[in-house]
């Protein structure tokens, strides 16, 4: 049996000599620029933070998308340390900047699943829907542009909506009790 690494590189392999067009590549470029740095999920936090009726699933998507980047970019990067697909794979051509950081997991696809599911976790689930579909199109990107195995794709996406997940029970655990205080006060009066 091959390793699993191997059955990935043929994976990136088959992208390459396969799907990859003039027409997309562009279009996967654009994609996944909006992963880079988290900038623009920390936009998207920011927005819903600013409207009063968005605050509460801003607050959860906040501390989802500030979890996640302490997960994965402080702790599993550095601890994993594995090298990117086109280190170990010369023939896998790279169609965007080439990453500085190690590759797993993904930090542009756990970043992204971690907002998308702190909005789906809070509430919104249309939106939250939507935003995993953008979220998996920005992994798939980190596939289809040369800079991650999928594996690396798949454990962001897992440990996003981990972190969501994480602070949708911190929050529910810190909200209980003043729930609980709010029923107490009405029985007394």
């Amino acid at each position: 049996m091959q390793p699993l690494w191997q059955i990935e590189g043929a994976f990136l392999l088959w992208i390459q000599e396969n799907m990859r067009q003039d027409w997309l590549t562009p279009i996967m470029q654009v994609i996944t620029r909006f992963g880079d740095g988290g900038i623009f999920w920390i936009g998207f936090c920011i927005l819903l933070l600013g409207i009063p009726k968005s605050r509460r699933t801003g607050i959860a998507a906040s501390l989802s998308l500030a979890l996640n980047g302490l997960v994965t970019n402080v702790c599993l990067k550095n601890i994993i340390g594995r090298i990117r697909p086109y280190v170990r794979f010369p023939e896998l051509t790279v169609l965007t900047t080439i990453p500085s950081d190690t590759s797993f997991p993904s930090g542009h696809t756990a970043a992204s699943f971690a907002v998308a599911a702190g909005v789906y976790m809070a509430g919104w689930k249309k939106t939250g829907i939507v935003l995993y579909i953008f979220s998996a199109l920005i992994g798939f990107s980190r596939l289809y542009l040369g800079v991650h195995f999928p594996s690396d794709v798949i454990g962001g996406a897992i440990v996003g909506v981990l972190c969501a997940w994480v602070v949708r029970k911190f929050i529910d655990w810190t909200a209980k009790p003043q729930k609980d205080r709010k029923k107490n006060k009405r029985k007394r009066k």
